[in-house]
């Protein structure tokens, strides 16, 4: 009976400390919305374009340093592109995926290796921005308005025959398709990264000195891993809009 009632308590203080499903709200007007999603993802695009000065204020012919890291990472991005659209498209979709892939990563990240649970909200606490399903729903869609306007820019309104290639019967499935991709991307995203904050959260509160650590380190590579893939996914829907069925890239 005792055991029972310690484990009501314990579980209680452990979701009085996460608080799960809390906010800080701004209100605009009759809109709420999430402060706190808002706060770390300015923090993050600060970051990048802290870095993107940085790198670029004094250019020479042989990078180092700061320049260096950033021309690796544009030269992964390039090559990531490159596979999943086809060499002859991809430059034109460089930015977007590139932009895709380091406000994730970065987010990801932050999340992380930053305290953000020191500083003290009204309501609610701070996070990685993708821990927070708005964030990655946002990115998922905005993927999705990607790759349509790449299949109609490409083939004009014949984009629309995807839908019943090979047959027709398959109009219902096809369409269905493109409202589980983007699902599929804003969920895997969030899943993963709120669970891995979780995971950390609670090892902190049982055991605070050495098992988390491994438990971050872990996190750290799964959320690169995350931010991969979303990149990766987004290219290759593009890549597929623009190919269309019964096509290979030249």
């Amino acid at each position: 009976m005792h055991t029972i009632e310690g484990l009501n308590q314990l579980s209680g203080i452990f979701l009085a400390e996460l608080e799960v499903g809390q906010h800080f709200y701004w209100l605009l007007g009759n809109f709420r919305l999430h402060g706190q999603v808002f706060l770390t993802s300015w923090f993050v695009i600060a970051v990048l374009v802290v870095l993107s000065m940085v790198a670029t204020r004094n250019l020479q012919r042989v990078p180092s340093g700061v320049q260096n890291f950033m021309e690796y990472g544009l030269e992964f991005i390039r090559d990531l592109a490159k596979t999943q659209i086809g060499e002859k498209e991809y430059r034109p979709w460089v930015p977007f995926i590139g932009t895709l892939f380091l406000f994730i990563f970065v987010s990801n990240w932050s999340g992380a290796l930053i305290p953000w649970r020191v500083l003290e909200l009204p309501s609610g606490e701070l996070a990685a921005p993708t821990s927070d399903i708005n964030t990655t729903v946002a990115l998922a869609l905005l993927t999705s308005l990607a790759y349509f306007y790449a299949g109609i820019s490409k083939r004009g309104l014949g984009y629309f025959k995807r839908y019943i290639e090979p047959t027709p019967i398959l109009l219902p499935i096809n369409i269905l398709e493109d409202f589980t991709k983007p699902l599929s991307l804003s969920f895997r995203l969030f899943g993963n990264i709120l669970a891995d904050e979780l995971v950390v959260a609670v090892f902190i509160l049982l055991v605070p000195l050495f098992i988390p650590l491994p438990v971050m380190i872990l996190g750290l590579f799964t959320s690169a891993i995350q931010a991969l893939i979303f990149a990766t996914l987004a290219g290759a829907y593009i890549g597929e809009a623009m190919e269309g069925h019964g096509e290979e890239h030249e």
